[in-house]
């Protein structure tokens, strides 16, 4: 099968000078360096999408080649634990996050030197988070919020400010602090253990470690459209820095919340060092050089435009779910407007709608809703499937789809009406389910038993691996167990925000 997708960045390229401006940023502050990470250190999903070639992980790439020179500290805001905030790339909440994130680091051959909660006010599941992990022999950390944040700098930068906090004890050179999402503390962590530094005599600096928006291409560049999209709820706007304009005499960019803070941070380094702040704007701060992985500029913009789009869904579906509210959505929709993209343009968008219209003529849909599905291969070929009394659109989807990427006929059957009644017997007789057809997870696991002996399905289940990144659309938001199973499968799923059962409850 020829593979259409173009690569346009080079993660080598990349590692190369993003290593290289780290090291010289260290050289700067006396071999100490607090390094907050914006962004995803791990599974950077949106970057991968945006930057075609990225790799998700190539961040943790370098940190390895930094490994013996870093220590992490890991930050969570208690207010987000408390609320259960969700992931949404993962559908895990903050706090299980937080323990996916050391597991992960350990995996690359990394300890988490310390877990810092953020903003603490005795939340009860912010303090069993934190018997949880101390349990399991981890450093835990308790930050208070800050008195006097964010108008009196000289009760901030003072014993009872940043020096309330205990000080998080670290020995390598470069200190990185990183967290599940926006909002988690990391900057407050870093000026804290300034702070302490500099009492104890150590000059160390702070630095950020960014991907978007890329500060030394056009205000209007796709890519740095796409993060605004991306950030909508945070209402995230790509701006030019006027402090690097009047410092340097250079226009380029960051996002508003930055450069309407820089103010602030300057005056509280200063505070801090006693002395001339060590930044003149925002973007110095920044250690950024994803520019120089880009190889193919058309095809970043190409792919920056389709992920406007995507979380145009991805907003609408959180409208409808309540998630969002509705001058988000019409964000969302205006920066849709703003690059001239409409619905339409994912191309598997139609043929998925078209799949419920054919399910509803022939009357197979379940409990009266009729759901299509739709995913673009990676020759380019699109795949649609559609709900029955049997199965989810999904489950037929991603059947379909591996028939086709095996060469196996379409009318070819790759699950026995054996196992099939079987499990529906489970679901409805013994355990009293009202919703009996096969969603997505479980149709893997048939797959799987079916696999055993018929070597049709075992060529299908080794097709499965195929799916990794391909444009799936479905015309109704999934249940939990199509969404479980389409996240396994890591495709860039969108959907319309229609729900595909008349039942108020699903799971």
């Amino acid at each position: 099968m020829e593979v259409l997708h173009r690569v346009g960045f080079d993660n080598e390229s990349y590692l190369r000078e993003q290593t290289a401006a780290i090291l010289e940023r260290v050289s700067r502050f006396n071999d100490k360096l607090y390094l907050e990470f914006g962004g995803k250190i791990l599974y950077d999903y949106h970057a991968a999408r945006v930057l075609p070639g990225f790799d998700p992980n190539v961040k943790m790439r370098l940190l390895q080649l930094l490994k013996d020179k870093i220590d992490v500290i890991l930050c969570i805001h208690a207010g987000d634990i408390e609320r259960n905030k969700i992931r949404a790339d993962f559908g895990i909440t903050y706090d299980v996050d937080a323990l996916k994130t050391i597991d992960d680091f350990r995996d690359w051959g990394i300890e988490i030197t310390a877990v810092v909660i953020t903003r603490y006010q005795h939340q009860p599941a912010a303090t069993a988070f934190k018997n949880k992990l101390e349990m399991r022999g981890l450093k835990v950390y308790l930050h208070y919020p800050t008195k006097g944040y964010p108008v009196d700098v000289d009760q901030i930068v003072s014993d009872q400010g940043y020096g309330a906090n205990e000080f998080v004890r670290t020995t390598k050179p470069i200190v990185i602090a990183t967290g599940p999402g926006p909002g988690s503390g990391k900057l407050a962590t870093c000026l804290c253990n300034l702070y302490h530094e500099y009492k104890n005599g150590v000059k160390a600096g702070y630095a950020k470690f960014e991907t978007f928006p890329i500060w030394d291409l056009p205000i209007d560049h796709m890519v740095n459209i796409a993060y605004e999209a991306a950030t909508v709820d945070l209402k995230d706007e790509v701006l030019v820095d006027t402090h690097h304009l009047e410092a340097y005499g250079i226009e380029v960019v960051n996002y508003n919340r930055d450069i309407e803070a820089f103010n602030l941070l300057r005056r509280i380094l200063e505070k801090i060092t006693g002395g001339a702040s060590m930044y003149l704007s925002p973007t110095d701060m920044g250690v950024n050089r994803a520019s120089a992985g880009i190889v193919d500029d058309a095809v970043i913009v190409e792919a920056s435009r389709q992920e406007v789009i995507r979380r145009y869904f991805r907003c609408a579906v959180e409208y409808a779910m309540g998630l969002a509210d509705k001058d988000t959505l019409e964000h969302a929709r205006h920066i849709m407007q703003k690059v001239g993209a409409r619905v339409e343009d994912r191309r598997v968008v139609m043929p998925a709608r078209q799949a419920a219209r054919d399910a509803e003529k022939c009357g197979k849909g379940n409990a009266g809703v009729f759901c299509g599905a739709a995913i673009e291969l990676a020759d380019g070929t699109i795949i649609t499937g559609k709900n029955s009394s049997l199965m989810h659109a999904s489950s037929s989807l991603i059947l379909n789809a591996t028939k086709y990427l095996a060469g196996l006929p379409d009318g070819l059957c790759l699950l026995p009406q054996s196992i099939i009644d079987s499990v529906t017997y489970l679901k409805k007789e013994i355990l009293h389910g009202k919703m009996v057809s096969l969603d997505l997870d479980e149709t893997l696991i048939v797959l799987a038993i079916s696999a055993l002996s018929n070597p049709a399905a075992q060529m299908a289940l080794e097709k499965l691996q195929m799916m990794r990144d391909c444009e799936v659309h479905l015309t109704h938001i999934p249940t939990p167990g199509d969404e479980a199973g389409l996240r396994k499968l890591k495709v860039n799923l969108t959907c319309d925000p229609e729900y595909s059962s008349k039942s108020l409850f699903i799971s």
